[in-house]
């Protein structure tokens, strides 16, 4: 199974999680850079207000060589690519979900993820077809970055506990894990960095 198989796997089953009434919690993330203008009339006079999203500001990186400073050009080029990718998911969950509300229960719910898994396949694969190693391994999570649930807990979401623990022991063979959280504390730490950049427009 190549890393682009497995995003891809997700990225369907993931629509299904649903089915389970498993808990969708969307995390809050800072809005993308841009601004807000908006007048008022004071007195006669029309007064014009501009409000900026929040802007971080970190100290310039420094790196030790030129090897340290590839890596960190290629992460964010990565997370400029997967990205808007996690995004997607994110909305296909919460779409997906909400049209399963006005359905009812049993076999309509199957046939219409089965519709939906067959039509997003046919409509990504080919998209993360272009994804290297790297790039899909962080997809994976940015996806429990944007959902708040791991490919793992998706996976066991809809196909239970024994696929779920079969797939993740086949992806680990070619260096993925379903399991993989994403830690902006710690692990992700420079990862976060770069997505609040990207949000804000400072790259």
């Amino acid at each position: 199974m190549k890393v682009h198989s497995l995003i891809s796997f997700c990225l369907c089953v993931g629509c299904a999680a649903f089915v389970n009434n498993k808990t969708y919690a969307q995390k809050n993330t800072p809005p993308p850079a841009g601004l807000t203008v908006s007048r008022t009339v004071y007195e006669g006079d029309s007064i014009t207000r501009v409000d900026f999203y929040p802007l971080r500001v970190y100290p310039p990186l420094t790196f030790k060589n030129r090897r340290k400073e590839r890596a960190y050009n290629k992460l964010v080029r990565d997370v400029k690519r997967t990205l808007p990718l996690a995004r997607m998911i994110r909305r296909i969950l919460i779409d997906t979900y909400e049209h399963m509300q006005t359905l009812p229960e049993g076999k309509a719910r199957e046939e219409y993820i089965k519709q939906t898994e067959k039509d997003l396949k046919k409509r990504y694969t080919p998209m993360m077809k272009k994804l290297t190693y790297a790039q899909g391994r962080l997809l994976i999570k940015l996806v429990d970055r944007e959902c708040n649930q791991t490919s793992y807990d998706i996976v066991k979401a809809f196909f239970g506990s024994f696929k779920a623990g079969f797939y993740q022991t086949f992806a680990s063979i070619f260096g993925a894990s379903l399991k993989k959280e994403y830690d902006p504390e710690d692990d992700d730490a420079l990862t976060e960095r770069v997505i609040l950049m990207v949000e804000s427009g400072q790259l």
